[in-house]
């Protein structure tokens, strides 16, 4: 199952980065969808089902939480240093006044190679915790993926035929996702450890919807539908986690 929803996520790159390369007007209400999708995602899901999984404490605090702090930030630190995850539309405005050079480009997309693996892992080992988080995970990959597509074109635009680039990139994505679901599918973990990487995930998401994608869709149309998009999406999760308890 997890490599199946896995395929349905290389779509969802493949459409984003399709995308990137035409009209973007209503671009914003999409990811401000994502952002709450992916905040309730970590909020409802998986944070509570870290804390049932992992009940050791570092010191006084809870050992999941000082993971998820730990996935925020190395997510982070990662994007500083290598340019991943650039705003999308910044790099379409102003006759690309945010223009990178092409190692940057390169660096910065290549890193997400690496994100978007951990995604496909993430989403193996959730399908082994229940069907039901796997499903939850599932549906915050496709669509934080679909905002990947957007970026992987978007970091590259400004390369040396940059075109070609971008196809190569996005199935490189696909081919890293669908091995990390397989990878996180038929690998044995114990509940701790599995409690562990699921809140260093969690972090991950968080970072993502907070520092990328709301950013990216409030950063041209800051309109009251973007917010009312975004907070429907953290309902539909909230919704969707009620009637898919585990």
């Amino acid at each position: 199952m997890a490599i199946l929803l896995a395929l349905i996520t290389v779509c969802s790159t493949a459409l984003g980065g399709t995308l990137a390369l035409r009209s973007r007007d209503s671009m914003h209400l999409l990811l401000g969808l994502s952002g709450g999708l992916l905040l309730g995602l970590a909020a409802f899901d998986l944070i509570p089902e870290v804390f049932e999984l992992n009940t050791a404490t570092l010191g006084k605090v809870p050992t999941v939480m000082v993971l998820l702090v730990l996935g925020f930030l190395t997510l982070h630190i990662l994007e500083r240093v290598s340019g991943a995850h650039e705003p999308a539309e910044s790099d379409y405005a102003d006759d690309h006044e945010h223009a990178h050079n092409l190692s940057a480009g390169l660096v910065g997309a290549s890193a997400m190679v690496v994100h978007v693996f951990l995604d496909g892992v993430a989403l193996g080992l959730a399908f082994q915790v229940s069907n039901a988080l796997g499903a939850a995970v599932a549906i915050a990959v496709v669509v934080h993926a679909f905002t990947d597509g957007l970026n992987t074109v978007a970091l590259l635009v400004n390369t040396g035929n940059w075109k070609r680039k971008s196809a190569y990139l996005l199935g490189v994505d696909g081919i890293a996702r669908l091995s990390g679901a397989a990878l996180g599918t038929y690998i044995a973990i114990s509940d701790v450890l599995l409690g562990s990487y699921l809140a260093v995930f969690a972090g991950m998401l968080i970072y993502l919807a907070t520092s990328h994608i709301l950013p990216e869709a409030h950063s041209k149309h800051p309109s009251r539908l973007t917010l009312l998009s975004t907070v429907l999406g953290v309902v539909i999760m909230f919704t969707i986690v009620n009637y898919t308890a585990h």
